[in-house]
């Protein structure tokens, strides 16, 4: 007995409607109310942050993480679709590589492509 997954995620929004369009256009995930996302097994890293971290804005409360596959193709076909795709080398790690976009609403998200194989690089 235990958790055994996230089962979800919740948030509040201004148009909850075009937001969840959004993450359907642009990423392919199912969201809203009545949406149910399938998503592939994989890793999942659950970690809060010291409340003075600059990771990630201090305004947001939180970051959305999303593995991905093919990290360089989504970017070009995001940037191709008017969405500002921010890329750094340190980013570039043994864990992945990673990139960052914004949601209509400015919550970061974070676009990562594990290393191939069972672990970190």
């Amino acid at each position: 007995m235990g958790v055994t997954g996230i089962g979800g995620l919740f948030f509040r929004s201004q148009d909850p409607d075009a937001r969840a369009a959004w993450y359907r256009e642009h990423l392919g995930i199912e969201a809203g109310h009545a949406d149910i996302w399938q998503q592939q097994a994989g890793m999942t890293v659950f970690a809060p942050f010291p409340a003075d971290s600059d990771y990630f804005p201090a305004e947001q409360p939180f970051m959305l993480n999303l593995r991905v596959a093919e990290l360089d193709a989504l970017a070009a076909k995001l940037e191709g679709e008017g969405i500002a795709v921010e890329r750094r080398p340190e980013w570039t790690t043994e864990y992945g590589d990673f990139a960052r976009i914004h949601d209509p609403e400015g919550l970061p998200i974070e676009l990562w492509e594990p290393p191939s194989g069972p672990g970190p690089r």
